[in-house]
């Protein structure tokens, strides 16, 4: 069952999102505290969106999708650019993970959006070939480029 989060979600949320972190390796860079997720996405201008994954027999939480809006200047329409996607490593391969992004297809469909678009570590084998078994393609001819912390200070000062 997938359903749309609730402010009541934040603590999990947050706790998913650290345990995102700490799969992909870097745990220390996941400095994110629950009053700033509360407030992206449920203060008074909202950036961001998330929908959270339930066992349809126990209920229990086992994942998340937290994405916000992008805009394609070439499409003139918004899509939607997909944050973080994770499901408990117990709870994979039950089709959680599938069905967090049909929902968040079926929202591009239904409002017009164009691009689904996310990111993906190039060591992350089976969600590589688990985006491709539902018609994903990489954007190789891509790289993404980052500023953080110093490099983003200096060049803002």
């Amino acid at each position: 069952m997938i359903r749309t989060a609730a402010p009541a979600d934040v603590p999990l949320i947050h706790t998913l999102i650290r345990e995102l972190a700490a799969y992909e390796k870097e745990p220390q860079e996941a400095r994110a505290t629950e009053e700033q997720l509360r407030e992206a996405l449920f203060g008074e201008r909202p950036a961001a969106y998330a929908h959270v994954a339930q066992d349809d027999a126990t209920g229990e939480p086992v994942g998340f999708s937290l994405w916000f809006l992008n805009f394609s200047t070439w499409r003139g329409v918004h899509g939607i650019y997909l944050e973080d996607l994770y499901v408990r490593p117990e709870a994979r391969g039950g089709g959680h993970g599938k069905a967090l992004l049909t929902e968040l297809a079926r929202i591009c469909v239904e409002r017009g959006y164009e691009r689904l678009e996310w990111s993906v570590l190039n060591w992350n084998a089976p969600s590589i070939g688990f985006y491709e078994s539902l018609g994903a393609k990489p954007q190789d001819e891509w790289t993404v480029y980052r500023l953080t912390d110093g490099a983003l200070t200096a060049l803002g000062s």
